[in-house]
C-alpha cells in the first residue's frame, strides 16, 4: 500500500512517539557506489548527497514519494514573485551543541559557489540573489526573477555551520575540513565518526538530534561497486542491507529463509546523449577514418538510433526486467511528466531507411562511454547489439565514473550513456539542467556539455522557470518534455526498479523513489 503525504505524515509521527526498542544495535549498510567528499556542497551526485543525509540536514527534505515536507524550514511562502520567507526550527542542536540559526543558511547558500566541484552544487542555488536575515529563525531569498520551484530546489540545500565550516570554505581547503571530520558538524541524526575515498563512513548516532532519538547505535555504510560481492556478505551476514541487488539474484535471495527483497520504482532513468559539436571526436567511418561532419547533428540519425533500440529488450535483457519501458526522461510522479508522448517504436526498416537518407547507409563507428560502477552490467552491449541491426558499429568503453564524469566534462565523447534523476520533484530540475542551452551568466544547462542548443527549448524552459501559476508551468514542461521526445538529444532507455536486499528477522524499510537507503528510514523489527 502507497501511504499518501498525510498518512506517511501519521504514521512517523506515531513511530517516533512510540518506545525505541531497549536493545540497541549497529547497522551495516552496503551500497554500490560512495560519496566523493564530506562536504555535501562539492558534488550534485545521488551517491553525494545520500551519504551526507545521514549528518546534514536540508532547508526542506524530499520524502519517500518526493513530495516536499518541513526539515530545518517548518513554513515556506512567496511573499511575492520575487522573495521567499522561511521560517526555521527552534531548539535544532549541531552535533557540536551549538545551535542552529539563520546565519548557519545564508552561510550554506553563500558558500556553494566557493567550493562546489564537479556536476556542480549551483544548480540547487542559481535563483538566489540575496538572502536576508530577518532574525534567528527568520530568512528572506530573493531571486533574480520569480522562482516558483526555489522550495524544491531546497530539498537539496544542505545546512552546514557557518562556525565549523568557516575556515574550510574554498576548493583548496574543503576536503581538509570535511574528509577529516573537523568541519563535518551537522544537525542529522547521526554524527560522522570517519571516512576515506571508498572506504567505510563510520557514523553514531547523535541523542541531541531534533527529529527524535534513532534506533541505531552505530551506522556503517560500506561501499561495495562489486554486485556479487555485495551479495556475498550479505548472505554471510556480513551486512544487514545492501542496495541495488542484481535482478540475477533476486529469486535466490528471496528463496533465502533468511533473506528478504524489497522492491520499489525509481525515478532513475538511463539515457544516451548525443554530441551537437560540429567536430565530434569519436565517430569514424567503417574504414577507421575521423567523419567530417557530426552525424549526431541530423535529426534523421537521431531518429534511427531511436528506432533501433528495442525498449522491450532492454528491460528484459539488459535490465532483467528490473525496468519499464520509459516515454521521457521524467517519471510519472514527477510534475511536469508528459502522459501525451507515446511509448517508443521500434522499427528497424524505418531506421535503416533514415540512415540512408542521412548519407549513412553502411553506418559508421561510434564508442560509446558510460560508468561501468554505476551502470547495469548489459545495458552498454546491448544498446551496441541492438544498432549493430542499422549497420553501427559501437565500441563499448566502460569505465569508472571517476574517470567518465570528467572525460564527459571535458568533452572527449561523442555518444555517452548515464542515468538521471529528478530528485526535486518537478521536470525543470532536469530540463534546465541537461536540455538548455549551457549558459553560465544564467546558470543554466550546467550539466549540458555536449553542445546541444535549442531556442524553443530554451524558451520554454526559461517561462517555466518564473510561472507562478502552477497550471500554467505544468503546460510548459509538458511541452518542453515533448519537445525533448520529438528534437531528441537524449534517448530515455527506462525508468528503474530497485531492489534492497536484506534480513529478514533483523529489520523493515521503507524504499525511497530516489533510491537512497537512509538508516531514518531502516528500522529494527519489533
Amino acid at each position: 500500500m502507497k501511504l499518501t503525504p498525510i498518512l506517511r505524515a501519521a504514521f512517523l509521527a506515531t513511530a517516533l512517539a512510540s518506545p525505541i526498542p531497549a536493545l540497541a544495535a549497529d547497522l551495516v549498510i552496503a551500497t554500490k557506489t560512495g560519496p566523493a567528499s564530506m562536504d555535501p556542497h562539492f558534488t550534485a551526485t545521488a551517491a553525494n548527497a545520500e551519504a551526507t543525509k545521514q549528518i546534514f540536514d536540508t532547508l526542506l527534505k524530499s520524502g519517500n514519494d518526493l513530495q516536499i515536507e518541513p526539515s530545518l524550514a517548518t513554513e515556506w511562502k512567496a511573499l511575492d514573485d520575487t522573495t521567499w520567507e522561511f521560517t526555521l526550527r527552534k531548539g535544532v542542536k549541531f552535533h557540536d551543541g551549538s545551535d542552529f540559526t539563520a546565519e548557519d543558511v545564508k552561510f550554506s547558500i553563500e558558500r556553494i559557489p566557493n567550493v562546489t566541484g564537479p556536476n556542480p552544487t549551483t544548480i540547487y542555488v542559481r535563483r538566489v540573489a540575496e538572502v536576508e536575515i530577518v532574525d534567528d529563525y527568520t530568512i528572506r531569498v530573493k531571486t533574480n526573477g520569480p522562482a516558483p520551484t526555489l522550495p524544491n530546489d531546497f530539498v537539496r540545500l544542505f545546512v552546514v555551520s557557518h562556525q565549523a565550516a568557516a575556515d574550510y570554505s574554498t576548493q583548496e581547503t574543503s576536503a581538509e575540513g570535511f574528509n577529516s571530520g573537523k568541519a563535518t558538524i551537522g544537525t542529522g541524526p547521526y554524527k560522522f565518526v570517519s571516512w576515506a575515498p571508498t572506504q567505510d563512513l563510520v557514523l553514531e548516532k547523535f541523542d541531541g538530534y531534533w527529529g527524535g532519538a534513532q534506533p541505531w547505535d552505530k551506522v556503517v555504510r560500506k561501499e561495495i561497486p562489486n554486485d556479487a560481492a555485495r551479495v556475498a556478505q550479505l548472505r554471510a551476514g556480513q551486512v544487514d542491507i545492501i542496495s541495488k541487488v542484481p535482478a540475477t539474484d533476486i529469486d535466490s535471495i528471496e528463496s533465502d529463509k533468511d533473506l528478504e527483497v524489497i522492491k520499489s520504482p525509481s525515478v532513475y532513468i538511463p539515457y544516451l546523449e548525443f554530441d551537437f559539436r560540429e567536430d565530434s571526436p569519436q565517430v569514424w567511418d567503417n574504414a577507421g577514418k575521423k567523419l567530417d561532419k557530426n552525424p549526431f547533428l541530423d535529426p534523421r540519425v537521431r531518429e534511427a538510433f531511436d528506432l533501433a533500440l528495442d525498449r522491450e529488450t532492454i528491460v528484459e535483457f539488459a535490465l532483467e526486467g528490473m525496468g519499464e519501458v520509459s516515454t521521457q526522461l521524467v517519471s510519472p510522479n514527477i510534475f511536469g511528466y508528459n502522459k501525451d508522448i507515446p511509448a517508443p517504436v521500434f522499427d528497424v526498416e524505418k531506421a535503416h531507411a533514415l540512415m540512408a537518407e542521412a548519407g549513412y547507409p553502411e553506418g559508421f563507428k561510434v564508442t560509446l562511454a558510460y560508468a561501468n560502477d554505476r551502470m547495469p552490467t548489459e545495458l552498454g552491449p546491448t544498446v551496441a547489439q541492438l544498432l549493430a541491426a542499422i549497420d553501427v558499429t559501437v565500441n563499448v568503453q566502460g569505465v569508472p565514473a571517476a574517470v567518465f564524469n570528467p572525460a564527459k566534462t571535458r568533452g572527449e565523447y561523442s555518444l555517452y550513456m548515464a542515468s538521471w534523476g529528478t530528485l526535486t520533484g518537478e521536470s525543470n530540475y532536469m530540463l534546465s539542467s541537461l536540455m538548455h542551452t549551457n549558459d553560465k551568466e544564467k546558470s543554466l544547462g550546467a550539466f549540458n556539455v555536449r553542445g546541444y542548443s535549442n531556442p524553443k527549448m530554451d524558451e520554454l524552459i526559461e517561462a517555466a522557470a518564473v510561472e507562478m501559476d502552477e497550471a500554467k508551468r505544468r503546460d510548459l514542461l509538458e511541452q518542453a518534455n515533448m519537445l525533448v521526445a520529438t528534437d531528441r538529444p537524449d534517448l530515455p532507455l527506462a525508468v528503474n526498479l530497485s531492489a534492497w536486499g536484506a534480513k529478514r528477522d533483523k529489520l523493515t524499510y521503507d524504499p525511497r523513489s530516489d533510491e537512497d537507503t537512509l538508516a531514518t528510514d531502516i528500522h529494527p523489527k519489533q
